[in-house]
């Protein structure tokens, strides 16, 4: 992770989901990584879970959001306290990543293998899977909206364009309103030069 000292301008995830297996003693801990956005993708791929699994016995998960790392949960699913969900964020935590949910499947195998024995399964299986994964990194992304005459458009968006910057919605009318999204490392200096050409407002910094 990067010190306090420097600003993060980008975070890892995974690109796609993945799943990985991992069986003990007759268990099977299938390992599911998902890519998400926000808490109801948690719900959304927990309960399909569930319901294409209907017959395991446990359905543990973890997961870790936005950039700033503070959404998370790890939920045991009725394993012993600790064993299951914090082992699987632990992971997820080691490979430094967030915008990732990871739920572990669990099929009884009919032999108790212990709270260790647990902790190993759900932290191996998870781990085999972001092994398995693609790993991306990420800008770090911050919006602005600016304004400026139509004769000034293209002035505007070609300083987006130079500092890598995405035009998200754009009201084009004699007075022109744009959203635009740009990577965090790009910010202060694309806001800098619109400022600098006297003829592009920001509005909303």
């Amino acid at each position: 992770m990067a010190s306090i000292m420097t600003e993060m301008t980008t975070y890892k995830t995974i690109s796609q989901p993945i799943v990985a297996e991992f069986k003990d003693k007759g268990s099977r801990f299938i390992a599911f990584a998902y890519p998400i956005l926000t808490i109801d993708d948690v719900k959304k791929h927990v309960e399909n879970l569930r319901q294409e699994h209907h017959k395991a016995r446990h359905w543990c998960y973890a997961y870790r959001l936005g950039v700033d790392g503070n959404q998370f949960r790890a939920n045991d699913d009725g394993e012993p306290s600790g064993s299951a969900g914090r082992p699987i964020l632990g992971q997820i935590d080691s490979f430094e990543l967030t915008d990732v949910l990871v739920v572990v499947v669990r099929y009884f195998g009919g032999t108790l293998l212990g709270v260790p024995g647990l902790i190993h399964a759900y932290k191996t299986s998870t781990q085999m899977a972001f092994q398995a994964a693609q790993i991306v990194e990420k800008n770090i992304e911050k919006m602005v909206q600016i304004r400026c005459d139509y004769p000034h458009l293209n002035d505007a968006i070609r300083i987006a364009k130079n500092h890598h910057a995405q035009i998200i919605t754009q009201d084009l009318q004699l007075n022109c309103c744009l959203l635009v999204r740009i990577p965090l490392a790009n910010f202060a200096r694309c806001v800098a030069t619109w400022k600098e050409t006297r003829f592009i407002q920001i509005i909303d910094e």
